[in-house]
Formats: C-alpha cells, sequence, structure tokens
C-alpha cells in the first residue's frame, strides 16, 4: 500500500447518496474534501453543514481551478458522462464502478485519462479490502498450488436499483478480483439472469466464465436473498481458501489443506482443520482513498486503474449479452493480460 501523503489534494465528492456519503466520510477524515455536489441541493446542503464545505454545481466544481480531483458516485448510466466532463475539465477522477455501461465509452474515457495525463481510478473496493489483499499473496506465493476454480456469492435483501441490474450493480467486485486471481481474461463468457420485481431489471443473475487450460469461476449474484452472504471460495491443487466477509475480522480469510487420498483405490477426504489467516483490521474505503490521495499527489497509476476497468468491463458486457440471448456463450478475445496481483 503506498503511504499516506502529507499534501492533500483537493477533491470534490460528486454524489451524497448512500455510498457517496461513505466517501464523503473518508475523504474529509482524510483531509482532502473540499466540496459536495448532488442534483439534490438540500442533500448536498446537509452533507455541506456537517463536513463544512462548500455545496456547489458539478459545473462549478469543474470550473474551479482550486479542485484537482473529483470522486463520483452518482447513478452508474452516468458515470461515463461524469467522468468525461470532468477529465475534459482537467481534473483526476475517481469514478465509482463500473466505469461505464459498454466497452467504447470506458475506452473513450481511458484514452482522455491517457492523453490528459491525469488519473482515473475505478472504485473496485474489495482490491483494496486487507483479506483480499492478503489472498493475492498467498496465491502468488503457491499455497493453495494452481488455483483451478472460483465460485463468489454475494447475496443480501436490497438495495433494488432502477438504473442498472444486479448484474452490473454488484457482479463487477467478485469479477475483479477473479481477474486479479487469474491474471488473464476469460475466452468464454455466459450468464442467466432473471426479473422478478421489475419486468425489465434482472434480479438475480449467475455468471460462468471459461478461462485457458480448463480454469472456471461462477459468480452468483442476487438483492433479493433473505441472508446477506458475501463470500469467495477458491479451489487450488493444494489447498482450498474462503474470502467471508460478513465473518468476523479474525475469520474473514481462512485456508483449508483438505486433501484427497486415492491410494487405497477409493476416493477419500482427508479434512484438516481451517487456519485463520491473520489480516489488520482496516476499512477498505479507506485504503481506496489513501491510495487515490497517493496517486494524485505523484501522478502513479492506481492499482484498479482503467486498463482493469475496462478488463472487468468486457467481462460485464459478454455477461449481459449472454443473460439477453438466454445464456448463449459469448467468445471474448482470447488475450492474456498482465497480471493486477500485488503484493505492495
Amino acid at each position: 500500500m503506498i503511504s499516506p501523503v502529507l499534501a492533500r489534494p483537493k477533491v470534490a465528492a460528486i454524489g451524497c447518496g448512500q455510498w457517496g456519503r461513505n466517501i464523503i466520510r473518508n475523504l474529509s477524515q482524510l483531509g482532502a474534501l473540499s466540496a459536495v455536489s448532488d442534483v439534490a441541493h438540500h442533500v448536498a446542503s446537509e452533507f455541506s453543514s456537517r463536513y463544512e464545505v462548500p455545496a456547489r454545481r458539478f459545473e462549478e466544481l469543474l470550473e474551479d481551478e482550486d479542485i484537482e480531483a473529483v470522486a463520483i458516485a452518482t447513478p452508474a448510466a452516468f458515470h461515463a458522462l461524469h467522468a468525461r466532463q470532468a477529465l475534459e475539465a482537467g481534473k483526476h477522477v475517481f469514478v465509482e464502478k463500473p466505469l461505464a455501461m459498454s466497452v467504447p465509452d470506458g475506452q473513450q474515457l481511458a484514452k482522455m485519462a491517457r492523453d490528459r495525463q491525469r488519473v482515473l481510478m475505478v472504485g473496485h473496493v474489495l482490491r483494496y479490502h486487507p483479506a483480499v489483499r492478503k489472498l493475492l499473496q498467498e496465491v502468488r506465493a503457491g499455497r493453495l498450488g494452481t488455483v483451478r476454480h472460483i465460485y463468489s456469492r454475494r447475496l443480501s435483501l436490497g438495495r433494488f436499483r432502477t438504473e442498472e441490474d444486479v448484474l452490473w450493480s454488484l457482479a463487477p467486485h467478485d469479477i475483479s478480483i477473479i481477474l486479479a486471481i487469474f491474471g488473464d481474461v476469460p475466452q468464454r463468457v455466459s450468464a442467466h439472469g432473471r426479473p422478478i420485481l421489475n419486468s425489465h431489471i434482472a434480479d438475480i443473475a449467475r455468471v460462468h466464465l471459461d478461462f485457458a487450460d480448463g480454469v472456471t469461476a461462477d459468480v452468483a449474484v442476487s438483492w433479493l436473498n433473505p441472508v446477506k452472504e458475501h463470500k469467495l471460495v477458491l479451489i487450488g491443487s493444494r489447498a482450498q481458501a474462503v474470502f467471508d466477509d460478513t465473518a468476523k475480522w479474525p475469520e474473514k480469510l481462512q485456508i483449508f489443506d483438505h486433501g484427497i487420498d486415492v491410494s487405497s483405490g477409493a476416493v477419500r477426504v482427508v479434512r484438516a482443520e481451517p487456519v485463520l489467516v491473520r489480516i489488520d483490521e482496516k476499512e477498505p474505503l479507506r485504503e481506496e482513498f489513501t491510495h487515490f490521495l497517493a496517486c494524485v499527489s505523484a501522478s502513479k497509476t492506481p492499482r484498479t486503474d482503467s486498463v482493469e476497468a475496462l478488463r472487468v468491463l468486457r467481462v460485464l458486457e459478454a455477461a449481459a449479452n449472454s443473460m439477453a440471448l438466454g445464456g448463449e456463450t459469448i467468445r471474448t478475445r482470447a488475450a492474456t493480460v498482465t497480471s493486477n496481483i500485488s503484493v505492495n
């Protein structure tokens, strides 16, 4: 993790909704919050009073040369528009996931950031979770052997969306982690989704990813599950790992050295006690914005930059196309990518 810097960039928070208020809190605690903005001015005024920063219109913030960066937490359908406007104004940009709702829009933003030499970082917050970072270190060190399969379940009751379906809302988290672990994009993607509350919005979805060498992953997402479950399971040739974000901190990351014995001619499972992996208890969002501020100050490339965001976006778009075609398998470009696994 990049260490916090003394000189904080001035950042305006765009969007004061349920997640935006968490961003505002963290930026304030990090000494970087300079203004807030929301289409509902009375909402922005509330946060303006609470954090003692001005509430201003988005257009005004873009014209203010003292504002170096913006943190965008508006509805997903507006991410690309607001990020593009901010980049055109010369601002560094943090934008919540997904980067955009289409690959071409995401590619345009990535090019703009490169051309203008601006930091463009996407809010794949779990990539900054201490347990996920430790898990990636264990994978890189070979603790699990060769990871052959990953499955994740991100299930809860609410929050319901009307702009984007459950795939675009929840799946980016786990897809980002899976791509980082495998260091590759899948060759084939298939997905099924079902609208239950609304005729045009999928409330539950399941995505299957086929990578090279027979490696696979499955992602299940729902905002209609009565019990909250945020769990990622890795099946390796040597051991298995479970990241359970609903567990208490000492139990969030566990490794199981279960073995399979075939010496007698029959398959026999040799069970082992779980190993609790020690991790530091830190708020992932705080870690994420500490990283963003450091990248802006030092002109560094973020861990979850536009390249990372486009990989995730490609998978999301393929899954959405598959869902629209009733689960038909969508082939993606077979291209090995540089792994985002990092131990720093």
